[in-house]
Parts: C-alpha cells; structure tokens; sequence
C-alpha cells in the first residue's frame, strides 16, 4: 500500500522475454498487485511470468489469446483494478522504459487527492530533445498539440506516455470497452476524462531509451492514425459535453470557426480558377477570402479559449 492506498500495476506486454523479469524484480515493495497482460506474445514472455507466478504471489496474469493492441491490454488491467476495488492503477509498461524511481512521483498527485489522472512528461525538460529519437520526439510533439486541442486539456504535454496513475472514481466512470485499442489510448483516454470533468496532472519524468526494448511502432503510420483518431474524438467531445450534457455557447464559435473556413477554401479555389483563367487576381474575392479567414480564425481561437477555461475549472 501507498499512503493506506491499495496500488496496482498495470503491465501490458507483448513479445517482451528479454525486459519483463526487470520489471518483475525492480517493482517497488508497496505494490500490492502486478496485473501483468500477455497480448498474445509469440516469445516467451508468458513461459517467464508464469514461473514468476511461483515465486511472487502479487502477480495476476491476464492472458490474452488474441492480441488486442497495447490500448486493449491496458483496458484489460483497468477492469480488473475496478473490479477489485484497488484504489490506484499505475501502468508499467512491460519494455522497462518506465523508471521505477518516477513512481513516487507518479502517485503522490492521485493519492494527495489532487488529481484523478496523473501522467508522466518527458518533455518538460531539455534532456527530452537529446535523449528522445528526433522523428519520436517531432511526432510526439505534433501530437501533443492536437491532443491538446481535441482533449481541452492545454496543460498536458507528452500526450503519448503511457507512465499513467489512475484513481477508482476515474476507473468506474470510463467505459473500458470502448476505449481504443491501440497506440492511441493515452490520446482516447484524455478525451474520455475531460468529459467527465476529471483533474489531470502532468508529472515530469525522465526519458528512458536504448535499453534493450524493441518498439513495434511505425512513427508516420502512428501520427496519421492518431490525428484522425483525435479529430473525431474532438467532434465527439465537443457534441458529448457542450451539447449534450450541458450546453455552452462555445459551440456557436467553434460552429462559425468551422462555416468560415469553408467558405475561406471555396473562395480559395474560386480565386485560383479566376486568376489562372484570366491572369488578373479579383480584389473583391481576394479581400472576401482574407476577411472570411480571418473570421474563421478569431471564432476558432476564442471557442479554443473558452474551452481552456471549462477545462480549467476541474
């Protein structure tokens, strides 16, 4: 236990047979349960934790039969948290690229009561440029600030660290068997909690790289995957606690940011057709285009201020 608080670590793995044992043996003491997921591996990462299993009556394993994705692992680990009351559910993942030395840090904002969601930030520091792979770092950056924008949660950065704490109040309230399944996960889960209203915390960490993991992950199939991933889930944020759930003239905003802008891309394309037809530029689409931008523009902006300000009320 942790501050009389029961914790469990949520551990996805999938192929991991030369990182696990590390994160078996180097697993803090007042960890009360290891909810180890096995996604199917096709090494042997499930032949070395069930003989863990022999010697560390905190692990419970969780075997997957069908791999269902790093995001599906990790709901699998939450459901069992939730339905075994643990007050605390902290993801590890099972690479070792998550410092149990963070873990304290990790915790203390959702076992102070400060936060329902704490999560770790890699960036925060100058460390993070040097020591994180640059198209990791630029594509993390990228999606930063669009998770950013679809979650309403401005103050977080590091949007794809998966080093997350997790309080029971949040583990009843999201439905797990919606969440996305796949690399997206932090990204669908932020969104999740800002509808529900749930504290979220940054916690700066320090990146852990080159340390035997394999990474099955492709940087530029991730990054478009995920951006739509997280334009939909702005619409449906947006329709779910702005519409839904309580109405907020932001909508107004984000509705004429919106009609704006497609009236700025036809009066684009008109003025191109005109020009290349005639070689001359009409000043009056050209002026009307120019307003119709910067209309889109300041709705757009302000919608995205009153948002912030939701956000920050929780």
């Amino acid at each position: 236990m942790y501050k009389n608080k029961t914790i469990a670590a949520v551990i996805p793995c999938y192929n991991e047979e030369t990182q696990i044992l590390k994160v078996i043996i180097t697993m803090p003491e007042f960890i009360d349960h290891l909810i180890i997921i096995n996604d199917a591996s096709t090494d042997k990462t499930l032949e070395i934790v069930t003989k863990q299993m022999q010697h560390h009556n905190k692990i419970f394993l969780i075997d997957h039969k069908k791999n269902q994705g790093v995001g599906g692992a990790i709901a699998s680990g939450y459901k069992w948290a939730r339905d075994n009351s643990v007050d605390i559910a902290v993801v590890m993942a099972g690479d070792a690229q998550m410092d149990p030395k963070d873990l304290i840090a990790i915790l203390d904002p959702v076992a102070n009561g400060s936060a329902d969601y704490s999560k770790g930030n890699r960036l925060s520091s100058g460390k993070a440029y040097k020591e994180i792979p640059k198209i990791r770092y630029y594509g993390n950056a990228i999606l930063s600030l669009l998770t950013k924008i679809a979650s309403g949660y401005w103050h977080i950065a590091d949007s794809q660290n998966g080093y997350t704490a997790i309080n029971k109040k949040s583990l009843k309230l999201i439905n797990w068997d919606k969440m996305y399944k796949r690399f997206g996960q932090p990204n669908d889960l932020l969104v999740r909690l800002n509808i529900n209203n749930l504290q979220v915390q940054d916690v700066h960490i320090n990146p852990v790289y080159n340390i035997g993991e394999k990474s099955e992950i492709k940087i530029h199939r991730v990054i478009f995957t995920i951006s739509w991933l997280l334009l939909k889930r702005f619409f449906w944020r947006i329709k779910e606690k702005y519409i839904i759930r309580d109405f907020h003239p932001l909508i107004f905003f984000y509705f004429f940011g919106i009609l704006f802008f497609i009236v700025t891309l036809i009066l684009a394309i008109r003025l191109i057709i005109i020009t290349y037809d005639t070689g001359i530029i009409p000043q009056i689409n050209a002026f009307a285009m120019m307003f119709s931008f910067m209309s889109s523009a300041l709705f757009t902006l302000f919608a995205m201020l009153f948002d912030k300000q939701e956000s920050d009320k929780t």
